[in-house]
Order: structure tokens, then sequence, then C-alpha cells
């Protein structure tokens, strides 16, 4: 019964956001999206698509979303935004940085990426553009994934961080305590493949459509290259909130919008305490499990030091 239920309302939901969508406007990107889709389909292999399209969104979309928290260490301005203030980036660190990544995404995530084909092709995964989802189906299937990755990344993240093992994989992501957003993949070898089995579990949930795999990894993109850096954008209503005491904490970020939406205080306040903090995405399950009580305590705690300083001005 309760079952019925859930299958009626979803069915409600999704037949009210198909009626909204009827009322709006043609999408004036979408002519150009579909001749450029079609243009790929007829010019490159399924395998082509699937491995080397999957490596250019993945890399090309890292690189672009880490842009904005690298040009902020060189404004002034923005240096207010910065949560651990005390602790600038280097150029040495991020060129470790940077070399590791590489690594990383040529010798461990690119022979992953080299089974995106064969996945497709044994589930009967489609490519073709009359096939592919509509989008407020792909924005559902997005988040539906990272519910998954996030109830995953939580447990498993947790688990790095158990005395026994952390100091031989999960240190090495830990080696920056003040995080910067293109370090948000800088991790052990073994991280990379634990944790990000996450990102994959929702695909295979979810995915009707190739689209859904570059979909999903722009949105895991820039979530957590935002929890590193907090990546900004110019379009959001927010009011700002008083200036932090000390990643980069920008007001204008519409990902605050999301319920639950753990984000770049939340984080890193986890690289700065090491303790606590364990979800990628959300904040349910660190308040669930009470492992957010030290950020609760570190909160309390700035709001106090700030009333004081209003009621010495």
């Amino acid at each position: 019964m309760a079952m019925n239920d859930s299958v009626n309302i979803l069915n409600s939901a999704y037949l009210a956001v198909e009626y909204i969508d009827s009322f709006l406007p043609d999408n004036p990107l979408q002519q150009p999206f579909k001749n450029a889709w079609n243009y790929m389909l007829d010019n490159y292999t399924k395998f082509q698509i699937a491995t080397w399209g999957s490596l250019i969104i993945h890399e090309a979309s890292y690189f672009l979303i880490c842009v904005p928290g690298f040009v902020f260490q060189f404004i002034p301005y923005m240096q207010k935004y910065k949560i651990q203030q005390d602790k600038p980036e280097t150029w040495e660190k991020q060129w470790k940085c940077f070399k590791t990544l590489l690594f990383n995404h040529f010798f461990i995530q690119l022979p992953l990426i080299c089974g995106t084909y064969y996945f497709t092709e044994y589930f009967n995964i489609p490519y073709g553009w009359e096939e592919m989802p509509r989008w407020y189906v792909l924005l559902a299937q997005c988040f539906g994934c990272a519910v998954i990755e996030d109830a995953w990344h939580y447990f498993l993240h947790r688990l790095l961080h158990h005395k026994r093992i952390y100091k031989y994989i999960h240190k090495v992501h830990h080696e920056f305590i003040a995080p910067f957003g293109m370090q948000a993949e800088y991790a052990h070898p073994l991280e990379t493949l634990i944790l990000g089995a996450g990102f994959f579990i929702g695909i295979v949930v979810f995915c009707n459509h190739v689209i859904l795999l570059w979909a999903w990894v722009i949105c895991r993109l820039i979530e957590t290259i935002d929890v590193h850096s907090c990546l900004i954008y110019f379009f959001s209503f927010l009011p700002p909130p008083p200036p932090p005491p000390g990643v980069y904490d920008v007001p204008l970020n519409p990902l605050h919008l999301v319920p639950f939406y753990a984000g770049a205080r939340f984080h890193d306040f986890h690289h700065m305490n090491f303790i606590g903090n364990y979800a990628s995405t959300f904040t349910w399950w660190d308040r669930l499990f009470g492992t957010d009580s030290q950020f609760i305590a570190h909160k309390e705690k700035e709001k106090k030091e700030q009333l004081l300083m209003k009621k010495a001005n």
C-alpha cells in the first residue's frame, strides 16, 4: 500500500512538472545542441564517444570549474571570503596537487572510463537524441545519484578515518589543511577507487541514456570542487551573510539554495578539524550520527565571538 502511494506521488509530481514545462518558452540552445549531438553521432563511434568524450568532459569540466577559485587568490577583495585566512595557497602546493591529479586522472580514472562503452553496450544504454530524457528527468536522476553517492561517501570516508588505516590512504588528501578547488580529487590512488565507486552506483541504478553519465560527472565535479573552494556564480539572489572569520565561502552561490547542502564551510571544517563532517554533499548523515557535533559547537563559538565584537564596537 505504502509503495503504491509513493508511486502515485512520484507520477503526480512528474505530470505536474511536465505540465509546467509545456508553458515554458523554447530553449534557444536546444537546436544548436541537437545539431552538435547528431554531428557527434554521425562522425564518431560509440566507443570514441563513451571513452574519449567522457575523458574530455571530465578534464574540461574539472579544470574550468577550478578557475574561479584559482583566480580568487589574486583578487584582494575576495580574501575576506576565505575561511582559513591564515593558510594561503602556495605555488609549490598547487604544482604538487596538479601533478598528482594528472597521475590519478590518466592512470587510475582513464582505465575506468574505458569501461564506459562496455557498460553502455551491456545494458543497452541509448545514445540517440530522440531517446534523451527531458531536463527535469535528468535533473531528478542526478539528484538521485547524489543521494546515493553521499551515503556511500559518508560511511566509506568515515572508515578511511579509522586510526588503523588513515595514515596509509586518506592521509594524502588531508595534506592540505586549508583545501582549494583543484585539490578536490587530490588523493591516494586507492582512495580514488574506494570513494569513486560511489559515483558509479547511481549510474547503474538510473542510467537510461549516455547523457546522464556526462551530466552526473559535471554535477559531481561542481559539488566537490565547490566544497573545496566554494566557486562563485553571479546570479544568486541570496543575501550575503556576515563576513566569515577566516577554502572561499562566497555568498553568491546558488548551491546554497539546495536543502541540506553541506557547502564549503562544512567541508573546510573537516579539513581543519580532521574529525566529523564526513558526508560529501548533504548534512543529514552527519546530523543523524552526531558526527557534526564539533562543527555545530564551532559555529556557536563563532556566533558568540561575533556578538562580543559587536558589543565591543
